[in-house]
């Protein structure tokens, strides 16, 4: 499962609206060797561009190991692998450029890759 379907199932679902009602920002999410940018205005993917990207200007970027994105998209991902913090903490996730929306929005973003992995589930 890819950031490609994230529109669809963010944007139409009330509470992401209301989590990410403040969430402005450019967000490169790579999961080696894909790359995708999306465009989040108030909370809605406007746009999501897939990669590759040349010097995107992106307000944070997200790069994920390809190995634990795999299992973090399980439908029951093993620990460590099941949350986006535990990512994070284990080297399998690096969040880097401006944190401060990625962290003031975490549960957005949470709840967006939880929402991708049970559609792929």
């Amino acid at each position: 499962m890819t950031p490609d379907r994230l529109p669809e199932l963010v944007n139409d679902f009330p509470p992401m609206r209301r989590r990410g009602r403040t969430l402005n920002a450019d967000v490169l999410v790579e999961i080696a060797p894909r790359a995708w940018l999306l465009r989040i205005r108030e909370g809605v993917i406007e746009t999501v561009m897939p990669g590759p990207h040349m010097f995107p200007n992106v307000t944070v970027a997200l790069r994920f190991d390809p190995e634990a994105w795999g299992a973090f998209m399980t439908r029951l991902p093993p620990p460590g692998r099941n949350d986006l913090m535990a990512l994070v903490r284990h080297g399998k996730l690096k969040v880097e450029g401006t944190l401060h929306p990625f962290m003031a929005h975490l549960m957005w973003f949470k709840g967006a890759f939880e929402r991708l992995r049970e559609a792929g589930a």
